[in-house]
């Protein structure tokens, strides 16, 4: 039971490279992934650089070991430097126009949810998110929000995946408590509204 229920948490992932990485499944280059991030997030946010001039920096440096790269190979009689193809493929910006299509029909179908139907039940849930992700951006800055975000992609998971029979009946026990809660909110405001009509 316990492997059918990893594989089914990889194949959720996508399976591939990425599953992997979140999973700890190559676990040198998923702890590279969270020492980048560390190292990215310090050298942002403590050290007080800002990412146009790393970049600027970053960008020069490659631009400027290219250049003497090339002018060396060609009067030495050496190869180039070994540069890819710099392009994008019209495939990868149709599946990311797909993915970004889909996600945009969700949020305008919440919308149509809210204004033309009238549902309490989004609406309220809609404003608790909205309270939740402003009440957190008030306590971190973006680039830090950034940086736990990833953290807990590469850290939640595989104790999701370690603990999943145990994680599940505590998440279904919350899900339930706030279901209860969330109907009680909905059928007072449904009185409430119903009560000013009658007056």
């Amino acid at each position: 039971m316990a492997t059918t229920s990893r594989r089914s948490l990889h194949a959720l992932l996508g399976g591939g490279a990425v599953a992997d990485l979140v999973l700890w499944r190559r676990r040198n280059v998923s702890a590279a992934a969270v020492a980048g991030a560390t190292a990215v997030w310090f050298l942002f946010e403590r050290a007080g650089y800002s990412f146009p001039s790393v970049m600027a920096n970053a960008l020069l440096l490659l631009v400027a070991i290219l250049f003497f790269w090339a002018k060396s190979a060609s009067l030495l009689n050496r190869p180039l430097p070994p540069l890819p193809k710099l392009e994008v493929s019209d495939v990868v910006v149709e599946k990311a126009a797909d993915r970004a299509l889909v996600w945009i029909n969700k949020v305008l179908a919440v919308g149509h949810d809210i204004a033309i139907k009238r549902d309490r039940s989004v609406f309220i849930k809609v404003i608790l998110i909205l309270w939740v992700v402003s009440y957190i951006g008030m306590l971190f800055n973006f680039l830090t929000l950034i940086y736990i975000g990833v953290m807990f992609s590469l850290l939640v998971p595989p104790l999701y995946e370690k603990y999943q029979d145990q994680v599940d009946e505590k998440i279904g026990m919350a899900h339930s408590v706030l279901s209860r809660h969330l109907d009680t909110i909905i059928s007072k405001t449904g009185e409430s509204t119903k009560q000013k009509k009658t007056e």
